[in-house]
C-alpha cells in the first residue's frame, strides 16, 4: 500500500498511565480531532479503535 502521508508529516506518540486513567479516551479523541476516524470510539460501547484486543479490554 503506498504511503498517503509524507514521512516528514508522521508523528509517533506514546501515552503511559495507570489503569482507568483515560488513555483510550484521549487516544480516541486524538484520532477523531485529527481526522483519522469519523466517530469518537467509546470503550463501554466496544467501538474504541485502540482497545481492540480482548486482553486489553479486560485489564482496562
Amino acid at each position: 500500500m503506498p504511503r498517503t502521508v509524507p514521512i516528514e508529516r508522521t508523528r509517533n506518540i506514546g501515552i503511559i498511565a495507570h489503569i482507568d486513567a483515560g488513555k483510550t479516551t484521549v487516544s480516541e479523541r486524538i484520532l477523531f480531532y485529527t481526522g483519522r476516524t469519523y466517530k469518537i470510539g467509546e470503550v463501554h460501547e466496544g467501538t474504541a479503535v485502540m482497545d481492540w484486543m480482548e486482553q486489553e479490554r479486560e485489564r482496562g
